[in-house]
């Protein structure tokens, strides 16, 4: 009986570990796709946080935050914070950059 539930731990771990590879590249495509429509240079893309949350509307689901680095005149860096809500893109928040 044990190992059908060190089973089922293995088997959750791994789908955790798949689905986060899955969010994090529809950020990337959500992140690019905001970075080419307001002419930015898209430099690097880093997931801070992903947590479990309950909603009536939504019923369970994953928040996930992603931080990423732009730039505006090619020249310097800024950061910004993107929100998926399990693969939508919930918020995108930039700072004031140089253009």
């Amino acid at each position: 009986m044990e190992n059908i539930y060190l089973l089922l731990i293995v088997c959750l771990f791994l789908w955790y570990f798949i689905y986060l590879r899955k969010v994090s590249e529809y950020a990337l495509r959500h992140i690019k796709a905001y970075c080419d429509k307001d002419g930015l240079q898209f430099i690097s893309l880093s997931r801070s946080s992903s947590r479990l949350t309950f909603n009536k509307a939504l019923g369970p689901h994953w928040i996930s935050v992603f931080d990423f680095e732009f730039s505006g005149d090619r020249e310097s860096s800024y950061q910004g914070q993107a929100t998926l809500k399990g693969f939508k893109l919930e918020s995108i928040h930039v700072p004031m950059y140089k253009i």
